[in-house]
């Protein structure tokens, strides 16, 4: 195995670990909160405060990634998931568990520095590929997740999942440790601001990268608000519990593993990323506008392929977009813009559309997610083709570089 390939392997498994834990809660969080009172606005907010920590975080560890290193900020955040997880496990009360969400919302900022991670050990022909991999550890932790935090509060009780999400991430923690080498140059790094959010408005500023900006807000935004209003419909019409829930995450797990892992790298060669974003907009609006309509729960996971397949055409598309355009020294940057820009959308998301949920009911809240996401597609449209001389171009001026470069 090539050098390049070997720390591929590495981080698709760090990633995979990661989320594989963060899986592990996520069909069991709607019903913690309604074990604690909250309504459609209570679990809005459990979902919109991961969200806000994470657009925090991404906004300094991407910054911080170029500045001292990837390595670091994989490894410290896989101790936030930990202390984050345990916290989840013993939480008696709403405000516990929304402090819980808080810390594990700051570690999954990690991202952007698992992104730029991957950007910094590929050539720009081969980035969407890689990041399509990144894709696949996403889908393969949420098909393993759910399942595994269903058998573990089935066999240990309402503590067993984040007892066992912490321990993955402690052993996360380990093997990164010792196997995970770091990919940034010294001679790439560089020194900036941490806390200046004027890299966002300066990234917007750029005609090719805009668009795409506001896409990474939009869809974000319409599908976060999904994900609140569907385990709330699915109960209330449909009589769903936990392990429907967990099906329903490992089916969206295992397409997404399937389609990014194995089909995405061989569409992105023949179709480019532009088309296959637009395609995953457009199948994403009719996934969410649809699914008031389905007659039965059994129909229900059956539409869902169809949202399912859509973002996994979409997330990596957008994300190998959005690394070619940058340059070498600024990948940690730009992407964590565009994450942090993400977070903008699946904070708003989930509160608008629980507030929806609660005063207009079910029906018109997929309604309006499905017009967001339908924007959003129109938005798409006026991306700017990639070619391959744009893949192969000299990298563009840092953004929001105010500091020196060099090593840190």
């Amino acid at each position: 195995m090539s050098s390049q390939r070997a720390k591929s392997a590495v981080i698709f498994l760090t990633v995979l670990i990661d989320l594989i834990g963060f899986g592990i809660v996520l069909p069991i969080l709607p019903y913690y909160a309604q074990k604690f009172g909250a309504s459609g606005l209570g679990y809005g907010a459990l979902v919109m405060i991961f969200s806000a920590m994470q657009f925090v975080a991404t906004t300094v560890l991407g910054r911080l990634s170029d500045r001292i290193g990837r390595r670091p900020i994989i490894l410290a955040t896989t101790i936030f998931n930990a202390a984050g997880y345990v916290l989840f496990a013993f939480a008696g009360s709403y405000p516990i568990l929304f402090l819980a969400r808080v810390i594990s919302g700051f570690a999954g900022g990690n991202i952007s520095a698992a992104q730029a991670y991957i950007a910094d050990v590929t050539s720009p022909a081969e980035r969407s590929r890689g990041m399509g991999m990144l894709g696949a550890a996403f889908g393969l932790g949420f098909t393993l997740g759910p399942l595994v935090g269903g058998v573990a509060q089935h066999f240990g009780g309402h503590t067993a999942p984040g007892l066992v999400a912490a321990t993955l991430s402690i052993a996360n923690f380990v093997s990164a440790y010792f196997i995970l080498p770091e990919s940034l140059a010294p001679e790439h790094r560089t020194r900036r601001p941490l806390f200046d959010l004027g890299h966002m408005g300066e990234v917007f500023a750029r005609p090719r990268l805009r668009p795409l900006m506001l896409v990474w807000l939009l869809a974000p935004f319409a599908f976060a608000g999904y994900t609140v209003a569907l385990p709330l419909f699915a109960t209330e019409t449909f009589g769903w519990k936990e392990t429907h829930l967990s099906w329903f995450f490992g089916e969206v797990g295992f397409t997404a593993a399937l389609v990014q892992g194995v089909l995405f790298g061989r569409l992105a060669r023949r179709f480019g990323e532009r088309p296959l974003l637009i395609a995953g907009m457009f199948g994403m609006t009719l996934a969410i506008g649809g699914v008031p309509f389905v007659p039965s729960s059994l129909a229900l996971y059956l539409w869902t392929l169809v949202l399912a397949v859509s973002n996994s055409l979409f997330a990596p598309a957008a994300t190998g977009l959005v690394s070619v355009y940058a340059g070498p020294t600024e990948q940690g940057t730009v992407l964590g813009a565009a994450q942090a820009t993400s977070a903008l959308g699946r904070m708003a998301g989930p509160l608008a559309l629980g507030v929806a949920y609660d005063r207009v009911g079910g029906t018109a809240s997929f309604l309006v997610a499905g017009i967001v996401m339908l924007a959003g597609a129109f938005v798409a449209l006026q991306l700017e083709p990639v070619s391959p001389a744009l893949a192969t171009a000299p990298a563009p001026e840092p953004v929001g570089d105010t500091g020196h470069s060099g090593p840190a």
